[in-house]
């Protein structure tokens, strides 16, 4: 025999309820093959899955959308900063500045290694640190500005990845607050269809005729698979039953 197999996915739990809703809607009240009281379970919990999910896929898409943007500004924020800290150290190597200089932008003193710049929280630290510390340096009479990137430069571009960020990080808790709202209903919804599905089992098992009873139960929404080769099973046994009628 085929085997039920409930829904496992958000689409397929949702053309499950309609379906159910749909011929429940279809039936006089005496005739619905579940309890009317699910009827108003499914009409109240339906659009509130469904405004879910919706809400879900827009938060992800925002986020999605914004993606591109904000890997832009995360590249130039990293290379300004570098490009910066490479060019103080040039000019500490010249001799315009001298490496206590470094102590400004809370590098060693006695390092030319520029620090990571890997990950989003790097580009936060250093981006600070290299803004306050040229400034501090300036006005304390540290030497001449640094260009080819100036401080300006570099500034705007990290202000850019840092509004980017916010925004990125706000796009990323909206689509899992939404995300989480829609698993939230999805239990919700198995345990909903499940009742209704036994519910419209429990309602045809007199039914004799297996297949008329499958057909009665998908018209609800039920979702019936046959094992590897059970269709040509079940075709060879109706032959076979034709063929006998025959003979008397």
């Amino acid at each position: 025999m085929p085997y039920r197999r409930l829904p496992n996915t958000d689409a397929a739990r949702i053309r499950a309820l309609k379906a159910a809703l749909r011929k429940g809607q279809q039936e006089e009240m005496a005739t619905i093959a579940y309890p009317f009281a699910l009827r108003q379970k499914i009409e109240f919990f339906l659009p509130k899955f469904e405004v879910a999910i919706s809400n879900s896929k827009l938060a992800k898409e925002k986020q999605f959308d914004n993606s591109p943007k904000f890997s832009e500004h995360t590249k130039k924020a990293r290379l300004y900063i570098s490009h910066f800290i490479q060019v103080l150290n040039f000019c500490i190597a010249r001799g315009e500045l001298k490496p206590s200089a470094r102590s400004f932008y809370g590098l060693p003193e006695n390092s030319s290694k520029v620090p990571p710049l890997l990950t989003e929280q790097d580009l936060l630290q250093w981006g600070e640190k290299i803004i306050t510390g040229e400034q501090n340096r300036l006005s304390k009479g540290g030497g001449s500005p640094i260009y080819c990137p100036s401080i300006a430069l570099v500034k705007v571009n990290y202000e850019n990845f840092k509004e980017n960020y916010i925004r990125q990080k706000q796009f990323q808790n909206n689509s899992a607050r939404e995300s989480g709202n829609v698993a939230q209903y999805r239990s919700e919804a198995d345990a909903l269809i499940l009742e209704i599905w036994n519910e419209v089992e429990h309602y045809f098992e007199g039914v004799k005729d297996e297949e008329e009873k499958r057909y009665m139960c998908e018209e609800y929404g039920l979702v019936y698979v046959f094992r590897r080769g059970e269709k040509e099973k079940i075709k060879r046994q109706k032959e076979a039953e034709k063929i006998t009628l025959k003979l008397f």
